[in-house]
């Protein structure tokens, strides 16, 4: 089994997906103290998410310096050159929908549904990704955020305005960074 975990092409894309786990841990971490700061839950629990963010980040970051050998060996192949170029169309049509889209919501008096429809925007753009990295994982976050950002609106207080959405799509990310740091076979 040993000699499994020490394959390159397994050390790299440990690698790889680590370098995910530290944007996702960035980003969740983010979410999840918007959420504080408009839930008012006070700045022990700012701190704490804070550490906990940072933990996160760090055992990405470590996990990446650990097999980043293995990624930089990887030959330049024209699949992984296009996966790359992908990426960056996704992610750059990514923030161009939650930008018209959020203006257009405003624009109608829908400003409250801005937060609901960016994680359904941030949902989609990982299944592309999941087909395009083959890392099945992206389809449960891409149903998880969308399905998230469908329900509770219909349930939190305040409506598709209510902090909890900014709390639920924070852990949905630390939840998929946690997952991309397992260890690969």
């Amino acid at each position: 089994m040993q000699a499994i975990h020490s394959a390159p092409g397994v050390q790299a894309r440990q690698a790889s997906r680590a370098i995910g786990a530290l944007f996702f841990s960035v980003f969740g971490t983010v979410l999840l103290e918007v959420w504080n700061r408009r839930a008012g839950t006070g700045a022990g629990l700012f701190s704490g998410i804070a550490v906990l963010g940072l933990a996160l980040a760090a055992s990405a970051w470590l996990t990446y310096r650990r097999h980043a050998p293995a990624l930089a060996e990887e030959a330049d192949t024209p699949a992984k050159q296009r996966a790359d170029r992908i990426f960056h169309i996704v992610n750059a049509g990514q923030w161009v929908v939650i930008l018209v889209l959020g203006n257009v919501l405003a624009h109608f008096g829908l400003g409250a549904w801005v937060v609901p429809m960016g994680i359904v925007v941030i949902g989609l753009h990982f299944v592309p990704l999941a087909h395009v990295f083959r890392n099945p994982p992206h389809y449960v976050t891409a149903a998880a955020l969308v399905g998230f950002a469908c329900l509770y609106p219909r349930h939190a207080a305040g409506g598709p305005a209510d902090p909890v959405g900014f709390l639920g799509a924070g852990l949905i990310l630390w939840m998929n960074a946690l997952w991309a740091l397992r260890r690969q076979t």
